[in-house]
């Protein structure tokens, strides 16, 4: 900001007059550009009286783009589109467009990586959704929405394993475990389970699903829900172990925006809304429901 102070030395008789300094003051306030940026924390920035609906600073006026991974998984998504609706986190991200403003044929689809989208750097999406639990370390290269669902992780193993009679954490530590790279289920490996053997790491949980299937590792950690569908429809030679406590403050999936996003605040209210309303809870219920009961290890 310019210093309109007179300096050590100037002459009383070179200063504004009262009236033009205050003008010269008004002037640079009104020109200054307003800071657009939050701190990565949802809710930041983006306030009801900047949140237009269907008028938002997106990638493409008009139009909301919306990110995910691909193959899109159940119970997520459906039949690997994220664009029919199905699946909690399709109904979910068609439920926050609409608070948005943006109906279903205003919304577009593009495939994100799970670890680019949580990645420092520019983004093709206005938002993503895949599962992405909010973090202090990822809120230093990216923004979150407020939860949108409250997530447990969970083992599954193969059924004729040792690790699938596990009764408490203890059991499983001698076990070849394994998760997908960047997430907090292999978060959980290493800082809950802390096994004696060092886990295997995979790009995606395709690669993870053939290596418990082929015997590669005894185990995985995914999200409770995904454990279901796993055992339930793609590796039935697997079984559900147990799910683990949440943290205190409890595990959050939230919706992940570019660092500084303008709509960081509009898509945190629109997901405060949607769980005020009742919407989160009825599609939970409608998508997740199977997932509703394993047992605690401990």
């Amino acid at each position: 900001m310019t210093d309109l102070r007179l300096r050590p030395g100037l002459r009383k008789s070179a200063a504004l007059p009262v009236a033009a300094l205050l003008a010269a003051v008004a002037a640079l306030t009104a020109c200054a550009p307003q800071d657009a940026k939050t701190d990565g924390a949802a809710g930041a920035s983006g306030t009801s009286a900047g949140c237009a609906p269907g008028a938002l600073a997106t990638r493409t006026a008009g139009t909301l783009t919306i990110g995910t991974d691909k193959p899109a998984y159940d119970p997520w998504f459906s039949e690997d589109k994220p664009e029919n609706g199905k699946g909690f986190e399709s109904a979910v991200a068609y439920a926050v467009a609409d608070k948005l403003g943006y109906p279903k044929e205003k919304v577009t689809w593009v495939v994100a990586p799970f670890n680019k989208a949580t990645s420092p750097g520019p983004k093709d999406f206005d938002f993503d959704v895949n599962q992405v639990s909010v973090s202090a370390e990822r809120k230093q290269a990216v923004d979150f929405s407020s939860g949108y669902y409250d997530v447990r992780q969970a083992v599954i193993a193969l059924k004729n394993s040792k690790a699938a009679s596990a009764k408490s954490i203890a059991d499983l530590k001698g076990a070849k475990l394994g998760a997908q790279v960047g997430t907090t289920s292999l978060d959980t490996i290493t800082d809950t389970i802390k096994p004696s053997t060092r886990p295997a790491v995979f790009d995606s949980n395709d690669l993870a699903k053939a290596a418990l299937k082929n015997g590669q590792v005894e185990a995985l950690v995914v999200d409770l829900p995904t454990a279901f569908y796993i055992t339930g429809a793609e590796v039935p030679e697997a079984q559900v172990v147990g799910q683990f406590e949440s943290a205190s403050q409890g595990e959050q999936f939230g919706l992940v925006l570019d660092k500084g996003s303008r709509l960081t605040g509009c898509v945190s209210q629109a997901v405060d809304a949607l769980r005020a309303d009742g919407t989160l809870a009825k599609l939970e219920k409608q998508w997740l429901s199977d997932a509703v009961s394993a047992p605690v290890l401990k």
